[in-house]
């Protein structure tokens, strides 16, 4: 039986403690892309009733971080040697969604970059824009 191309990522997404506590989902991976969703909910926000940064950040750094790893040898998993974001609009609505992409890959150093959304009904509000750079590590 064929193992499904991204099953590393998923399992990899699943093993993040921080995700499930902000009940996070990985809804999309391809090749350099992807795209994780999180209810904005109280135990995520602060204290004006918005997402906190935190889970902004979290949510478009790991968006970024694995569309960097769709790109990775199999044997390798990936870490963040730094990221820059720009809060642009306050978080609010029902979820945030961030969409990861890899802007340049390379055999040492990945720049991969997200934008992250909040969501309310039809409604997208662009909340942040991250870019960092990934470094593969040994699984």
């Amino acid at each position: 039986m064929l193992e499904e191309p991204f099953a590393r990522i998923r399992a990899s997404f699943a093993a993040q403690g921080l995700m499930q506590t902000f009940g996070a989902e990985l809804t999309e991976i391809s090749e350099g892309h992807a795209a994780i969703e999180a209810p904005i909910t109280t135990d995520v926000s602060q204290q004006q009733g918005a997402a906190h940064a935190g889970v902004t950040f979290a949510i478009g750094d790991s968006a970024a971080g694995y569309a960097a790893l769709s790109l990775m040898a199999d044997d390798q998993e990936v870490m963040t040697a730094e990221m820059k974001i720009h809060l642009i609009a306050p978080a609010t609505g029902e979820k945030l969604l961030a969409v990861g992409r890899v802007v340049k890959p390379g055999r040492r150093l990945f720049v991969a970059a997200s934008d992250v959304w909040a969501i309310s009904g039809a409604e997208h509000r662009h909340v942040a824009t991250l870019l960092g750079t990934m470094v593969p590590v040994r699984a």
